[in-house]
C-alpha cells in the first residue's frame, strides 16, 4: 500500500492547511517552500496584504492564517480581524521582526495563537507552532502576557502622567515654550510677545517646575517627546 492510500483501520488525517499572509513574496515563498515539506501540513494560499487575506481564507478555510505584522495596507492584527470574521475557524499565527510589546499585545488582542520571531524561530519551531495552534492551544506563556499587560498599564499611566503636566501649562506658558522650541533665547521671546525679560525668566521657572526638568533644554526635549507640536 502506498503512504497516499489510506490506512486500513481508517482515512488518514487530512494535513493542515496554512494561509500566509506576507508581503515580502520572498519571504513568502520560503516559507511555502520549506512548509511544503512536512508531510502534514499544506499551503493552500499566500497572499500580501491586509485587503486580500479576508478573501482567500474565505475562499480556503484554512485551519491556521500565518501572519507577517507589519503589512503594507495595514497591520497583522487588521488582517487577523477581517479573516476571523469571513472564517471563524481560523486559527492565527504571528510570525514577524516586530518583538514590539504593542505589537504583540494587538495580536494577542486580535486573537493570535502564537507570536514567533523571524529571527529566532526555525522552520522545526515554525511546523510545530502551526500544529499546536491548529489544536488550539496558546503558545503564548501566561507569564510573558502578564508582563505585557503590565508594561501596557505602566506606559499607560506614564502617557496620563505626561498629559496631565502638559495641560497644567497656562496658554502663555505654552506660548513661551513653543518659542523656546523654535530656538528663541529669554529676550528674543520677550520681544516676541512684548512682554518685560523677566516676566519670561517667571514663566520659564513655571515651566520647568510643571514640567519636573531642570533646564529650557530638557523642558524644551520632554514637551516635544510628550506631544507638543512645535
Amino acid at each position: 500500500m502506498s503512504a497516499a492510500e489510506p490506512a486500513a483501520t481508517g482515512r488518514a488525517a487530512e494535513p493542515i492547511s496554512i494561509l500566509i499572509v506576507e508581503d515580502h513574496r520572498v519571504v513568502a515563498e520560503g516559507l511555502a517552500c520549506l512548509l511544503g515539506e512536512y508531510a502534514d501540513l499544506t499551503v493552500v494560499a499566500s497572499v500580501e496584504s491586509v485587503g486580500e487575506a479576508a478573501g482567500a481564507a474565505e475562499r480556503t478555510s484554512p485551519d491556521v492564517a500565518l501572519i507577517d505584522f507589519r503589512l503594507a495596507d495595514g497591520t497583522g492584527a487588521d488582517a487577523a480581524d477581517s479573516i476571523r470574521v469571513r472564517s471563524p475557524s481560523t486559527h492565527v499565527l504571528f510570525l514577524s521582526a516586530d518583538c514590539s510589546d504593542d505589537a504583540m499585545l494587538s495580536a494577542v488582542e486580535a486573537g493570535a495563537y502564537g507570536y514567533l520571531l523571524k529571527t529566532t524561530a526555525c522552520c522545526d519551531e515554525i511546523a510545530d507552532s502551526v500544529r499546536k495552534a491548529a489544536a488550539g492551544e496558546i503558545l503564548i506563556p501566561a507569564d510573558r502576557l502578564a508582563e505585557l499587560l503590565t508594561r501596557r498599564r505602566m506606559n499607560a499611566s506614564a502617557s496620563a502622567e505626561q498629559a496631565r503636566r502638559l495641560d497644567s501649562l497656562t496658554s502663555r506658558e505654552r506660548e513661551v515654550l513653543l518659542l523656546l522650541a523654535r530656538g528663541l533665547d529669554n529676550r528674543a521671546v520677550a520681544a516676541e510677545l512684548n512682554i518685560s525679560y523677566a516676566t519670561v525668566r517667571t514663566h520659564v521657572r513655571n515651566i520647568l517646575d510643571k514640567l519636573g526638568v531642570r533646564s529650557q533644554l530638557e523642558a524644551v526635549a520632554k514637551a516635544v517627546d510628550w506631544g507638543l507640536r512645535v
